[in-house]
């Protein structure tokens, strides 16, 4: 009998994740498929990205099928807000999906309940994907969580408020980015959106963590009370203080606290690479510049969401291989990746993307990105405490704040 998940019920909506792309890789475009080793019958729960998602994925689902006689996908579309809860009781039960879309893999992977990757792709497709990416989906050498499409973030700001506050350029320091907020907000609008609501509390605090130099551990040991962690959630402490943000950042959640910049509210905030083209479409004066840092050097928070295989002892691995090989040809992927607005972890799609000169910006700060240790089975546990605990730093201590989160995820 496979274990039981290990997974707060705390884990809440997803991080998403690293934008990367490096050349390389021939472009495979071919359909895919084949029959797929005759009747079968495959379950898929995937998390909303857009409105677009649900049906993008029935298109891709529908041209699988027509190629793949005898084989159905039944897909199930949930929100971010509530798929941990519903990924959480159906694997508990014993229901757990063939196939799953998530943030999070290993602890999954740690407790034997996912086929490798080398199960479920062919090598062809395996070799497409990026390195990067493929040892972020990896555990103990082993390839499970293959990285479905990638993110980074950056400073979107406000070009007219920005102007009209004093500040000539986006900021580059975190001195120079509080000036900056303190000037905008003096002019009458919002200074720097800062959410730390549960839906994404432990993204908002990585840019400023990483930004100081800190890191949450690696595969072997997560660590969370470390001085460039404190220094980091410090600074977000003094935005709180200064009162340059939105009121409230505690109970702010990232999706409509960014609300508040497309309608012209604000002057800076942090976004993801399908922020552009909302921000273009609201019409609001805006550009995008690296992450403000503590000494001003490149970081970036990069994040990958994955899609894996679990393994539920019905012998349907040569059915999901012959979906992920359709999926995962460079045609298939990137009419899901592109119509998402997110950047694509395989080396072919990287070179076709409609989306390069646009997320330029983001490209540029991959030297310098650092990621969530999701290979790393407890590290759920960090992210559900940050999500359930950040929200608190306007009236606790950010070394104070950042203990609790230790103590309650059981690490360091």
């Amino acid at each position: 009998m496979k274990r039981a998940l290990r997974m707060t019920a705390a884990a809440g909506a997803a991080a998403l994740v690293l934008a990367a792309c490096g050349g390389g890789g021939d472009s495979d475009t071919d359909g895919g498929g084949g029959d797929g080793g005759g009747d079968a019958e495959i379950t898929m729960l995937v998390p909303t990205y857009s409105d677009a998602t649900q049906q993008l994925w029935e298109d891709i689902i529908a041209g699988f099928e027509e190629e793949n006689d005898g084989i159905t996908v039944n897909l199930e579309v949930q929100s971010w807000e509530n798929i941990f809860d519903v990924v959480t009781t159906r694997v508990q039960a014993g229901d757990a999906p063939d196939i799953l879309n998530l943030n999070a893999w290993s602890a999954f992977a740690a407790d034997d309940m996912l086929y490798p990757v080398s199960e479920v792709l062919s090598e062809d497709r395996i070799a497409d994907f990026q390195d990067s990416f493929r040892q972020q989906g990896s555990l103990d050498g082993e390839f499970y969580g293959m990285p479905l499409l990638a993110s980074a973030r950056a400073l979107f700001y406000n070009t007219e408020i920005l102007e009209n506050a004093g500040v000539s350029e986006p900021p580059a320091t975190w001195d120079e980015m509080l000036e900056a907020a303190q000037a905008v907000t003096d002019s009458g609008s919002i200074g720097y959106l800062l959410p730390l609501g549960s839906e994404e509390a432990q993204a908002e605090t990585s840019i400023f963590t990483f930004g100081a130099g800190g890191s949450w551990g690696d595969a072997e040991e997560l660590t969370v009370v470390t001085p460039e962690n404190v220094e980091g959630v410090e600074f977000m402490r003094q935005l709180i203080e200064a009162g340059v943000t939105q009121p409230e950042p505690g109970a702010s959640q990232r999706t409509p606290t960014f609300d508040l910049f497309l309608q012209g509210q604000a002057g800076m905030a942090m976004g993801l690479p399908p922020n552009v083209a909302q921000a273009e479409e609201a019409g609001v004066p805006f550009d995008v510049a690296p992450i403000p840092t503590l000494d001003g050097s490149v970081s970036t928070l990069g994040v990958a969401d994955y899609i894996f295989a679990f393994d539920n002892g019905d012998d349907e691995a040569e059915a999901i291989k012959a979906f992920f090989d359709y999926f995962f040809t460079t045609e298939n992927y990137l009419s899901f990746t592109d119509a998402e607005n997110f950047l694509p972890t395989l080396q072919s799609a990287a070179e076709e993307t409609e989306h390069a000169e646009e997320f330029a910006t983001f490209i540029e700060s991959l030297p310098g990105a650092s990621f969530f240790p999701s290979d790393n089975p407890q590290w759920l546990d960090v992210q559900g405490a940050m999500q359930n605990l950040m929200g608190q730093l306007g009236d606790v201590e950010a070394e104070a704040l950042l203990q609790q989160v230790a103590q309650e995820a059981g690490v360091s």
